[in-house]
């Protein structure tokens, strides 16, 4: 027979951790330069790993954003058209409201569900548990 203690240690390790920390969430900026009539991103993939999202799922919106076409090299996205920094932070900063902040606690701590064919943003702070768009 298992014991209380061994049930509860199993269940904090089946648990995902909250970031706790007292400061405020920062969205990155993004970072990268023009070649020729071409965007590249070199940071883009850094990014989306600190909203801990799946890169496709955010390549995906900025080029439906953007509407520009676009491939990832490597490490960094390369768009096939010119556009400004500016454009492309108020797009991340669209995403991010959309896809990462929680709508009842406003914390960053979410992870995104498929259930059928919707998609939820499940808060890990609170429990919220909401629907967003899951054509992009």
């Amino acid at each position: 027979m298992t014991t209380y203690e061994k049930l509860l240690d199993e269940a904090y390790e089946k648990v995902k951790q909250v970031n706790v920390a007292s400061e405020r969430f920062q969205i990155p900026k993004i970072e990268g330069h023009f070649e020729g009539k071409k965007t590249i991103l070199t940071n883009f993939f850094q990014i989306a790993s600190h909203l801990r999202r799946n890169p496709e799922h955010f390549q995906k919106f900025m080029l439906r954003e953007l509407a520009a076409s676009g491939q990832k090299e490597g490490d960094r996205l390369v768009l096939n058209i010119k556009v400004p920094s500016t454009k492309i932070n108020l797009k991340v900063e669209q995403y991010v409201k959309e896809f990462v902040i929680c709508k009842e606690c406003g914390k960053p701590d979410t992870e995104l569900t498929k259930e059928d064919r919707l998609t939820f943003i499940h808060c890990l702070a609170c429990g919220a548990k909401h629907s967003v768009r899951s054509k992009i």
